[in-house]
């Protein structure tokens, strides 16, 4: 659990400031590494989700169905909203209960360990996307970036049977820095970029 909460940390930390570096002036309607999504949608996905949804995990609640439809972007503090939610989230998680027994994910009961990781994964992902289609990288210390490879690696098979991740991306073999295998590992193509 100290670990994980540590990488967690430091991808929250992460995020936020990837959140608060991206320009939505007129680009909001960008391209992004998320196919079929654009730079507003998958915002709003990476603030519910990687915010809201992440709090609710570790205190068991479900997503109020007001957030499910909101646009975050359309606040103009949303990057500071979202980095506000980020911290309450992280501290939810920084109680040891947060880690124990199981969590229903809406397709079953999973331990809150391995739900945890997933959010974790999601938080780093969805970050990459967010900076790549601003103009910006995503940042992350070895040990946090082998973390999300190894929690690629273990759901790399149930994301693809959700349409979650696309086809592994060749290229990013043992010699590739650890977060660019990640990427790979999650369908996405290290070396994407806005341009």
């Amino acid at each position: 659990m100290k670990n994980a909460h540590a990488h967690l940390t430091e991808c929250a930390t992460e995020a936020a400031r990837v959140a608060r570096c991206a320009d939505l002036a007129g680009t909001a309607s960008a391209t992004t590494p998320c196919d079929g999504w654009d730079l507003r949608e998958l915002i709003n996905h990476w603030v519910l989700h990687t915010a809201h949804g992440l709090e609710c995990r570790a205190l068991r609640t479900t997503i109020p169905d007001e957030l499910t439809t909101r646009d975050f972007t359309a606040d103009e503090d949303w990057a500071e909203r979202y980095a506000a939610q980020l911290d309450r989230a992280v501290a939810a998680w920084a109680d040891p209960a947060a880690w124990e027994g199981d969590i229903d994910t809406g397709h079953g009961a999973s331990p809150a360990g391995d739900v945890a990781g997933m959010l974790v994964m999601e938080t780093a992902l969805h970050g990459w996307d967010v900076a790549r289609a601003t103009g910006q990288d995503f940042r992350l210390s070895d040990p946090a970036a082998a973390y999300v490879l190894e929690v690629v690696a273990a759901s790399a098979a149930l994301y693809r049977q959700y349409d979650g991740f696309a086809a592994e991306v060749a290229g990013a073999d043992g010699d590739a820095p650890l977060f660019d295998r990640a990427l790979a590992g999650s369908g996405r193509d290290p070396s994407w970029s806005a341009s």
